[in-house]
């Protein structure tokens, strides 16, 4: 039988994985300097710690979600998102508590699983970097927040980027808009695609993000959400933007900019590659918003029921870079090659080779007693710097032969020397 991964999953291989840990690794540092903390929930949850987070007219839970129930009957979801998982955490964990710090601001890592179409970038298990702020209504967060992703992308190198922020304003102002843009779009409803016709009166919203060319003709047309703010609303806004202009972050305004999410209101935004190997054609690389109100969803206090974050997948952060000719680092080139001629110096090559490790170099030993000439070929495939050269002699005589791949200089040096030797590589 040909076994063979999931359609829309991906192996990650060496060469390749070290990419993501260096992904990784710029997110840890960034979000540090922000006093970020790390969180890591199952990769399971209650389907209806989604769901009624989500929202259950959305494709994500309509959909998308792999679910299932398990052996005792519970209805059980591979999580789609990183955000409500990190809210239930929150509560359910009590960190709102006077013994922890407030806003509370965490970050994730890791895989996240959708039921759509794979992709360029999107794939039924993909990657998330995500991060979360909880308790703190002040506009200074959303823009704070934003800086932090757009200076993420900074050290990637990814700097061909665009700032798209909205506001979907109050949950009542918000409400207001749907009815509105409702009354809108059903003078058209016989013109719209299927997707739209369903999502006309369950999540009137989702229509402004269809990218069917028809449904596109008239959502030219329709109401702009800024329209439906009421006072808070706006000033919240405006203090955004003011903030940002402060910080001399460019951006630009899109009102039809809603997101997928239920929880999403006040501030939203995405961060778009301009890089022209896209070939003009904006890519989102990270989104998020504010979520006030999502909190009390899960039983939390009314008085830190307030949200801001961003998710960015992995993926498509590896894109970002690539099309912008970036070289992000992949394997780490091997210091030292231990070539053992004969099975009488097994053990002394081992030795040798840990004498490297401790001394924190990258080693691998030749373990085929193959001749010389083929070895150091290997080692020079390898990019070995440094080759120890170990025969029958230098066993009997307690020494090592280094040979430095570079200059094709030769050092026979004592045993009793190497930590030294290799300490100062």
């Amino acid at each position: 039988m040909h076994y063979q991964k999931p359609k829309g999953t991906i192996d990650i291989l060496p060469g390749q994985s070290e990419k993501w840990q260096y992904i990784e690794a710029a997110a840890r540092e960034v979000f540090q300097r922000y006093n970020f903390h790390e969180v890591r929930t199952p990769i399971f949850e209650h389907f209806e710690v989604i769901a009624r987070s989500v929202g259950e007219s959305t494709d994500i839970v309509s959909k998308e979600m792999y679910d299932f129930y398990d052996k005792g009957n519970r209805h059980i979801t591979l999580r789609p998102e990183g955000t409500a998982p990190l809210v239930r955490s929150y509560v359910e964990n009590k960190l709102y508590g006077p013994e922890h710090s407030h806003p509370f601001k965490a970050y994730y890592m890791g895989p996240m699983f959708r039921y759509e179409r794979p992709q360029a970038g999107r794939l039924r298990q993909f990657h998330q970097i995500g991060v979360e702020v909880i308790g703190s209504s002040n506009p200074a967060t959303d823009v704070e927040t934003m800086m932090m992703a757009l200076e993420f992308f900074n050290c990637l190198g990814v700097n061909e980027t665009k700032l798209v922020i909205n506001s979907l304003g109050t949950r009542e102002s918000r409400k207001k808009y749907r009815q509105t843009l409702i009354d809108y779009l059903t003078q058209f409803e016989e013109q719209l695609s299927e997707d739209s016709k369903r999502r006309l009166y369950q999540n009137p919203l989702r229509v402004l993000d269809s990218k069917d060319v028809r449904d596109q003709k008239i959502i030219t047309g329709a109401p702009s959400i800024l329209d439906s703010l009421d006072k808070e609303s706006s000033l919240f806004f405006e203090e955004v933007k003011q903030l940002l202009e402060v910080a001399n972050i460019s951006y630009s305004v899109d009102h039809r900019m809603v997101r997928g999410l239920d929880y999403y209101n006040h501030t939203v935004f995405e961060i778009m590659s301009e890089a022209a190997a896209f070939n003009g054609v904006l890519t989102t690389i990270c989104a998020g918003g504010r979520y006030d109100g999502l909190i009390s969803e899960f039983g939390g206090p009314a008085v830190v029921d307030t949200g801001f974050g961003f998710a960015l997948g992995i993926e498509r952060a590896l894109l970002a870079s690539e099309a912008e000719g970036r070289s992000i680092p992949g394997s780490r080139e091997i210091d030292v090659y231990v070539a053992c001629l004969a099975p009488s110096g097994n053990g002394y090559a081992q030795q040798v080779a840990q004498i490297a490790r401790k001394a924190k170099l990258i080693v691998e030993r030749d373990i085929s007693y193959q001749k010389i000439r083929n070895q150091l070929r290997k080692a020079n495939k390898l990019n070995a710097k440094i080759v120890a050269i170990i025969g029958e002699n230098e066993v009997n005589d307690a020494q090592v032969v280094l040979k430095d791949m570079h200059s094709g200089e030769e050092l026979r040096i004592p045993y009793t020397q190497l930590t030294a030797y290799f300490d100062n590589v």
